[in-house]
């Protein structure tokens, strides 16, 4: 999900990152995990500690909010629910696959919970279910989900 209005440490994070590889500054996307502040903080301190290698999102909210799906080498800002800055993650793998077809492996590197596939489907079920209410999209076994993998690049 987007900040609407970056907290100024988004551009602070943004600047120290671009110093550190000795390039022109330029604006990062920030965003934060889950549709909850619980959650996205949480999800925000293991990418911090480097046990969330991975998001999933499902293709139909790209679809419905207009967003570009992600590409292998985008960097973005992880922030909390606050809006504040944590580190800048790149995006090191894409690949969309069905709900049925997560693997273990997947989930684990999700990082979230027991680290389980059964975890996982459990919780991103609950997701997509919030995330697609009101649309025309129901989840379903076979539904396309964008599945990511990060890395964390920089943080202060």
């Amino acid at each position: 999900m987007e900040q609407q209005k970056p907290h100024p440490s988004v551009s602070k994070l943004s600047s120290a990152y671009f110093n550190s590889i000795e390039q022109p500054v330029s604006a990062i996307p920030s965003y934060y995990f889950c549709d909850n502040e619980k959650d996205a903080n949480e999800c925000a301190e293991l990418v911090l500690a480097g046990v969330k290698r991975a998001t999933a999102s499902s293709l139909w909210w790209y679809e419905i909010s207009g967003e570009e799906l992600p590409k292998v080498g985008d960097v973005n800002i992880v922030t909390n629910w606050a809006g504040e800055a944590l580190c800048v993650i790149e995006v090191v793998n894409v690949e969309i696959r069905r709900f049925d077809e997560i693997t273990p492996a997947f989930a684990e590197l999700e990082g979230e919970g027991d680290k389980s596939l059964a975890y996982w489907k459990k919780v991103h079920w609950a997701f997509y279910s919030r995330e697609l209410a009101g649309t025309k999209y129901k989840p379903t076994e076979d539904m396309p989900i964008v599945c990511e993998e990060i890395r964390v690049i920089y943080s202060l």
